[in-house]
């Protein structure tokens, strides 16, 4: 027995100095020290497999996915051998902590290990992140190292060192390309002025940061259904700002969500202390408890935090630094700086977690008791109800990738407060539901996603204020204080194929019939819709009713319209004669064609790449419809004629300064064709004569006739911040009244609710259309600072102005909102397909 005993021993030590003698450092691995060059995504993954290969025993990496350039998403597991043998098991016996498991009988352990996640480079341009992931995990499975060996005996560690790779390499491979064979740093050299869009955002310009709940983007999707697997007890996103700035680490600023609980900022403000200890030591400059708050949701330090983590951002000053750069002090901040300071706060994370790993456990499942019992909550059920399915499967679809329960109810008889009324109620449906109770282990983030306003204990936010789901998604709906019970989700209706030999009649009532409509348009399907509603075999049917007829269509209409209706769940229904009980007949002028539209998408330089990117990934991957893009430094030399819709988003266009390019693009309109202009375009074309004109604040010049002294003017330096918030605006959701009778509001009811993020409100115009208003009472949630809000009213948000033989449609505000605000697509697709023909 002894000898067995020797033998396995000596197995075990050979093995590990065959680790040791495998294992490289990144220095070595890479051959350079790191911070002294950029480390392209594919090494970085490279490094991170080379590791795990020499350390099988306390390494797996698994790749969860792929970005939309091909580029591998990957994590990388890291925990003693014991752990790592039972890694599955430690997984669902977290969940079953916070009672996300189906298996209720099975035992929970609460003294399993903490789950620390640390996650890099979700800003491409804010690369040093993930040059410290390659130096954290080697400090982590270095057998020299026995101080991590230590912390993990209680703690796995989950690395993500790249959220971002297509912008991480956008903005090396750029950057590599500039610098010489030293780096200048003077801010002003080319190295250190990075060209339009960017390397901050993903492939199609979406910042990753603000897309955790609502995963428009193929890295979030993949990366939270892996997140939701796991739900760790720490998580912590590593940033850049600023390179004049010092680091900044929790505690975080005002204002916390209230769901946030005190064991939540406790423990955020003992990882910043431990954080100052190591930056103390070393004469580090940092700061606390400015500037980033915690109220958005969707954020990588919010979202955790709403599902029972220890959510914090940490940002090291270093946008725009390169290898090094001269910052305001005169001091060189170089990348080996920014990679050792988080390198130093991720390992301090990983030890303020081991040391209170008990504790960070026993607090989680505690948070999970209490949200599955409604603790703090008002509101115990919350139910959405909408007269098109696809709306409420919509809704359904958000709540499933956040791993919220929902089903419906059958007590209707119930009253709450009615979301678009602003009263206590009693529930009206509208057709279909979708309900979900605050008794659940997501209990808390449903709170968050569902509140109908929002608390705010301080003003100075870092993101929109106001994001309720009901007005997302253009849903009406109830917040009720009673516990409803909760019967399971009613699946889509059926969709029946119909045959016909004269033509079919799809309704328009929601997005899915937009989507639907771009589908038979981009597969040479001839479609009309009709401007009017129209009765036929005694139904009604409303305007914007989409009509597919024979004569004159593709051979095989009928298959190609029976499949995208079953695709996009929309009933389609025969018609067998152009001729109607009322209304118009199918050879009325108010019967129109819809054109298979070219439609070209102003982009590049002069355009906000966020916005332009929009417009990008909703042609690209919502609608699927073919898209042109050009750069705005081009619009005075390409021939216009080849398109019929020009999108212009929002932006600062030298063109429409320009007399001349500006005639060139009046004259588009005029010969034809349509300009879809969004935010700051409409203000320019406001500001240039099209026709449309700002809403001036008239004031009441009788009011200074006493003539005191402005005592406004008497500030205080350190109230700076606050001292704006009177003109500030934001995020917050305002009503728009519809026209739903125009094309551009087909398929609304007579309001909207828009996400306004600036002040700008135009006059009523007296030659166009004003599709969507404001009237004096039309404020619903979000801040809105006290001297701007009286000025947003009685004025114009949408509208669609007609010249020479084309038109001009004027989105003042986002449709498009980081692709989540959903009730504005349809808004969107009428601008672009049907309105101004």
């Amino acid at each position: 027995m002894k000898q067995l005993l020797l033998l396995l021993a000596t197995a075990l030590l050979n093995t590990s100095i065959s680790f040791a003698q495998t294992l490289q450092s990144p220095d070595d691995y890479l051959g350079y020290k790191i911070g002294t060059r950029y480390t392209r995504h594919h090494k970085i993954v490279e490094y991170f497999n080379a590791v795990a290969q020499a350390r099988p025993d306390m390494v797996k990496i698994e790749k969860y996915g792929a970005t939309n350039e091909g580029r591998d998403l990957v994590i990388a597991f890291i925990a003693l051998p014991e752990n790592l043998q039972k890694l599955d098991a430690i997984r669902l016996n977290n969940l079953r902590l916070a009672g996300l498991t189906r298996d209720k009988a099975a035992p929970v352990t609460e003294g399993s290990p903490a789950i620390v996640w640390l996650s890099y480079n979700v800003h491409g341009n804010e690369p040093a992140s993930s040059e410290a992931a390659l130096k954290t995990l080697y400090a982590l499975v270095d057998p020299s190292n026995t101080q991590t060996k230590e912390w993990l005996k209680n703690t796995v560690v989950i690395i993500d060192p790249c959220i971002n790779p297509d912008g991480r390499d956008r903005y090396v491979n750029w950057y590599n390309s500039m610098v010489g064979m030293e780096y200048n740093p003077d801010p002003q050299s080319r190295e250190h002025i990075e060209p339009w869009p960017q390397g901050r955002t993903n492939h199609y310009n979406f910042d990753l940061n603000r897309d955790w709940a609502w995963q428009t983007q193929v890295e979030t999707q993949q990366r939270i259904k892996k997140y939701n697997e796991w739900m760790p007890q720490v998580h912590v996103d590593f940033h850049e700002q600023g390179y004049n700035t010092p680091y900044y680490f929790a505690p975080a600023a005002e204002p916390y969500h209230e769901v946030i609980t005190q064991w939540q900022r406790d423990f955020q403000a003992l990882i910043g202390r431990n954080n100052a200890k190591y930056f103390d030591a070393n004469g580090w400059l940092y700061f606390t408890k400015e500037r980033f708050d915690l109220f958005y949701p969707s954020y990588g330090d919010t979202y955790p935090l709403y599902n029972g983590a220890i959510g914090m951002t940490f940002e090291q000053g270093g946008i725009r630094g390169g290898l090094g750069i001269k910052n305001n002090e005169d001091d060189t901040l170089t990348l080996v700086d920014r990679a050792t300071h988080h390198y130093t706060t991720g390992l301090s994370t990983v030890e303020t977690a081991s040391k209170n790993a008990a504790k960070l456990v026993t607090e989680y499942k505690k948070f999970f008791d209490d949200t599955r019992n409604a603790a703090g909550s008002i509101y115990k059920t919350y139910v959405l109800t909408s007269p098109s399915y696809n709306t409420i499967a919509a809704v359904a679809k958000l709540l499933d990738g956040n791993g919220i329960e929902y089903g419906t109810i059958s007590n209707t008889g119930f009253k709450g407060y009615n979301y678009f009324t602003g009263k206590e109620e009693t529930f009206s449906s509208e057709g279909y539901q979708v309900a979900v109770s605050a008794y659940q282990p997501r209990g808390a983030m449903a709170r968050v996603l569902f509140e109908p306003t929002s608390k705010l204990n301080d003003s100075v936010t870092y993101d929109i204020t106001a994001w309720s789901l009901p007005y997302v998604y253009g849903a009406k709906a109830y917040a009720s204080k009673e516990k409803l019970d909760i019967a399971p989700f009613k699946q889509a209706p059926a969709v029946t194929k119909v045959s016909s030999s004269y033509g079919l009649l799809i309704p328009y009532n929601s997005f899915d019939g937009g989507k639907l409509l771009a589908y038979l348009l981009k597969n040479k399907v001839r479609v009309r819709v009709s401007d009017k509603a129209f009765t036929y075999k005694d139904k009604l049917y409303k305007a914007g009713t989409l009509i597919v007829l024979k004569g004159n269509n593709v051979a095989n209409w009928n298959e190609i319209t029976n499949n995208a209706c079953a695709m996009f769940n929309l009933q389609p229904e025969v018609v067998e004669s152009g001729f109607m009980d009322k209304g118009a007949d199918f050879g009325s002028p108010d019967i129109r064609f819809v054109k298979a539209a070219k439609v070209a998408l102003v982009t590049g330089e002069q355009t906000s790449s966020l916005s332009a990117g929009e417009v990008w990934h909703f042609f690209d991957q919502v609608i699927h419809y073919p898209l042109t893009l050009v750069n705005a430094n081009d619009l005075g030399r390409i021939s216009l004629k080849n398109y019929d819709v020009l999108i212009m988003p929002d932006g600062n266009y030298r063109a429409l300064d320009d007399d001349k390019l500006s005639e060139k693009l009046k004259q588009f309109v005029n010969d034809g064709g349509k300009i879809v202009a969004m935010e700051n375009a409409v203000n320019q074309m406001a500001e240039g004569g099209w026709g449309l004109k700002i809403k001036e604040d008239k004031k009441d010049e009788d009011k200074d006739k006493d003539n005191k002294e402005d005592t406004t003017l008497l500030k205080k330096y350190a109230e700076r911040e606050r001292d704006e918030l009177p003109n500030a605006i934001p995020g917050a959701i305002f009503k728009v009244q519809l026209d739903n009778s125009h094309p551009l509001a087909f398929g609304y009811p007579s309001y909207y609710y828009t996400l306004k993020q600036d002040g700008n409100i135009y006059e009523y115009s007296k030659e166009g259309w004003n599709v969507g208003t404001l009237s004096k009472t039309d404020y619903v949630a979000g801040f809105v600072g006290s001297k701007l809000k009286p000025k947003i009213k009685n004025g114009l948000i949408f509208g669609v102005q007609n010249m020479g033989n084309g038109s001009v449609v004027y989105l003042a505000d986002d449709v498009l909102f980081r692709s989540f605000w959903e009730n504005g697509k349809l808004l969107f697709t009428n601008a672009v397909f049907i309105a101004g023909e």
